[in-house]
């Protein structure tokens, strides 16, 4: 495999599929750049929670379209934990961006169309020298449709919400599986129906059904995939 040609890796699918976890390790392994572009909706959402802008019954779009320039992102590499860590406006927000309250509300900051513009174009300013792994929702299609290698990452609903389940459990959050299952259907429905950028599998991606594999088992797929790019 050949350390000095350099892709663009880009991995798309359902949440809760471990495309995250499936790039901070391809990342690591060739010495890539990672970049979580959910993570960047996500710290969007939390700004707009904080500042009563959404909540279950409203969305005020405008306003927080008025504030997009206020909002800084900025990835910062943890050593300790070998990947990198979100930060709006010089704050690590990583631990507050995964909480339930943030999922059910970045669905519906995500299908805003100025608000994509404008971390699409941050993404891309990312990958100019390549050697970089993006996961997403729309990478392979909108970000990077030029990108060597693309990935689709799917799985039933029920075994997503399963495993999502036992994360937040492991995690101390007390929840109960069915609101994780009806937070994950829900956003499949946003992500797959909207407007802008809808979820939708390349027709040039490897598509990777994990539903009965290990975590092991999907990077050994995909690492061979990589390789094969490489070569």
């Amino acid at each position: 495999m050949s350390r000095a040609k350099k892709i663009i890796i880009a991995i798309d699918g359902f949440s809760s599929t471990g495309k995250s976890t499936l790039a901070k390790h391809l990342a690591k392994e060739i010495g890539y750049v990672y970049v979580d572009t959910g993570a960047m909706y996500r710290a969007v959402a939390y700004y707009a929670m904080k500042e009563g802008l959404i909540d279950e019954k409203h969305f005020d779009k405008q306003a927080l379209i008025s504030d997009l320039d206020k909002i800084t992102l900025s990835f910062q590499f943890n050593t300790d934990l070998g990947y990198s860590e979100i930060f709006l406006n010089n704050k690590n927000v990583e631990s507050f961006i995964r909480s339930i309250e943030v999922s059910n509300m970045v669905s519906k900051v995500a299908s805003v169309s100025e608000i994509r513009e404008k971390l699409v174009e941050q993404q891309q300013k990312m990958a100019l020298n390549k050697g970089i792994v993006m996961d997403g929702r729309d990478i392979g299609t909108v970000v990077f449709p030029e990108a060597e290698l693309k990935l689709f990452m799917t799985a039933s609903a029920e075994k997503r919400a399963h495993r999502r389940y036992k994360e937040m459990i492991d995690n101390g959050v007390q929840i109960e599986y069915e609101s994780v299952l009806e937070n994950v259907t829900s956003r499949d429905y946003l992500d797959t129906t909207r407007a802008d950028s809808p979820l939708i599998k390349a027709d040039d991606a490897i598509e990777i059904d994990n539903s009965d594999m290990t975590v092991e088992q999907t990077y050994a797929l995909a690492m061979n995939l990589v390789k094969e790019k490489l070569s």
